[in-house]
């Protein structure tokens, strides 16, 4: 046995003999010391919960008239979760393509902006319970009638964006796809009869319906799949996500959640 096993050998043993008399002692290490979870004691010491959120993506996180105050489905909930904490909300608006490696790095404490659940997300991250649920829609014009599921895409055309999963979901179905840069060409390109369809987000559409009472579109269908969207946290942060989840089951049972929902999609999307 060479002397420098030796060394780590008696140092081992010296270590074991240590943690034996701290535990005889009836002492414990400290959370910090054992590297325990003090996410919630240290948003709780600051006095505020650090979101991230693009500032862009209307109507979840924009700000009002283009340069006002940052507002939106996300950042009121966000609000309203931090108050029922007992501390105030903070924002650092962050491009999409970031926030994941901001929150890795400790820029904030959490993601406040339509992050969908999937599980390959969950392996690195924690998620609170889900506060938005949609559903993927067909939208055609109201008095179109051929259309009344995803089988009865077969055939037609459908104005998608092709990078979004809305398009392969209209190719599966047998969609001819005429391609755009987004939903309000999508929309245009139905109430013209240019096309005969357009899949996307409920979301998009109830935001849309609201603000353009008349546009002449309809659901006529929508996926039994649902899409669930959530705070999202460093893995480990088990006392805040638990108390983030429990403000938000409060804000729902109170009405606050349905609340907030009403006046940005004219329905509650929260459940």
């Amino acid at each position: 046995m060479n002397s420098q096993h030796t060394r780590r050998t008696a140092l081992a043993s010296i270590l074991a003999a240590a943690a034996l008399a701290l535990t005889a002692c009836g002492g414990s290490p400290t959370p910090s010391q054992s590297g325990g979870d003090t996410s919630l004691s240290d948003v709780k010491s600051k006095g505020e919960i650090v979101f991230a959120t693009e500032g862009t993506y209307r109507p979840f996180s924009f700000h009002a008239d283009g340069a006002g105050k940052l507002t939106g489905f996300d950042v009121e909930i966000a609000e309203a979760v931090a108050g029922r904490i007992g501390v105030k909300a903070a924002f650092q608006e962050t491009q999409f393509d970031g926030v994941f490696a901001g929150l890795d790095s400790k820029r904030f404490d959490a993601i406040a902006n339509q992050i969908s659940i999937n599980e390959e997300r969950k392996a690195k991250y924690d998620f609170s319970t889900p506060y938005t649920i949609s559903t993927g829609v067909i939208v055609t014009k109201e008095d179109n009638n051929s259309i009344t599921g995803f089988e009865s895409l077969n055939g037609k055309t459908t104005a998608q964006s092709l990078t979004s999963n809305f398009y392969k979901m209209a190719v599966e179905a047998g969609a001819n796809v005429e391609a755009v840069e987004g939903w309000a060409q999508s929309a245009t390109l139905v109430q013209q009869g240019r096309v005969d369809a357009t899949v996307n987000d409920k979301l998009t559409y109830l935001d849309y319906a609201k603000s353009t009472p008349d546009s002449g579109l309809k659901i006529a269908a929508e996926t039994t799949e649902k899409t669930e969207s959530a705070f999202v946290f460093r893995k480990g942060s088990t006392e805040l996500v638990a108390a983030v989840d429990k403000a938000l089951a409060d804000l729902t049972a109170d009405g606050t959640l349905a609340g907030i929902s009403e006046k940005y999609f004219g329905a509650d999307v929260t459940k």
